[in-house]
């Protein structure tokens, strides 16, 4: 009798990406080599990527999309602040600008809420980030799943976003 042979192994050159496969093609077509870390727990909102992650809640990006009279636009914000819809609405000269439906950010990103990257979308959309993300050296955004997260410099991520900075957070209180 002989003895089966060892199944084929991945070569160490290659490694496993636990990143949404829309995103991981996003990456690739982008040339960026990240580090996508999965998480066991849900990494679904700012708070809860942050505390998996052992980083500030700033360094966290929340990808949001609004709708600006209709259209969908995605805003990039840190986690630790909220988005000022009349600032968006001034940015962009809309009429009016309200946030968008699970459905809609779907349609818009290919992604479920919890999970939308700042890029690697479905569709061409507009994107804002505010300034305030580029105040950290690195910063993580969702990688395309609720349990996957990534770090970039900030102004790589703006770039690779096609983002335009600007002031678009709620004052603190």
């Amino acid at each position: 009798m002989s003895t089966p042979e060892p199944p084929e192994s991945t070569p160490a050159a290659a490694p496993v990406s636990h990143a949404h496969p829309r995103f991981a093609e996003a990456l690739a077509e982008l040339g960026l080599q990240v580090e996508v870390r999965r998480f066991p727990d849900a990494t679904r909102t700012a708070v809860e990527a942050a505390a998996a992650v052992g980083c500030e809640l700033s360094e966290i990006v929340k990808s949001l999309v609004f709708t600006a009279d209709g259209v969908p636009v995605l805003v990039l914000m840190d986690g630790s602040s909220r988005v000022d819809v009349e600032l968006v609405r001034r940015e962009l000269g809309a009429r009016k600008v309200k946030r968008a439906d699970a459905d809609l950010v779907r349609e818009t990103t290919g992604y479920a809420i919890g999970g939308v990257p700042p890029f690697g979308h479905a569709t061409k959309t507009r994107v804002l980030a505010d300034r305030r993300l580029l105040d950290h050296a690195v910063v993580w955004a969702a990688a395309g799943t609720p349990h996957t997260v990534f770090p970039l410099d900030p102004k790589t991520l703006i770039a690779h976003a096609g983002a335009t900075v600007a002031d678009v957070r709620e004052p603190a209180k």
